[in-house]
């Protein structure tokens, strides 16, 4: 199934954080706004979204733009490897 990808970017002390990574199911996916990924099952999909969550955690940004496509990169890549 096809899930469209979305999270929050929030302002902190040392640069903005992503956080709060969530998978919509979609039959439209608009990659603009997020990013489509596909998974085979709700178990694959929850993996993907606490490993996503980690790998962010403690990462900071500079700026908006630098945090969407460096997660859309990141997820993308993942993706590509499942």
């Amino acid at each position: 199934m096809m899930y469209q990808l979305g999270w929050a970017t929030l302002p902190g002390l040392r640069g903005l954080s992503v956080s709060e990574f969530r998978a919509t199911p979609t039959d439209a996916p608009d990659s603009e706004r997020g990013v489509a990924v596909e998974f085979g099952s709700e178990a694959e999909r929850d993996a993907f979204l606490c490993e996503i969550e980690a790998a962010f955690a403690s990462r900071r940004f500079t700026n908006s733009a630098d945090a969407f496509d460096t997660v859309k990169a990141y997820a993308l890549e993942r993706a590509a490897r499942r």
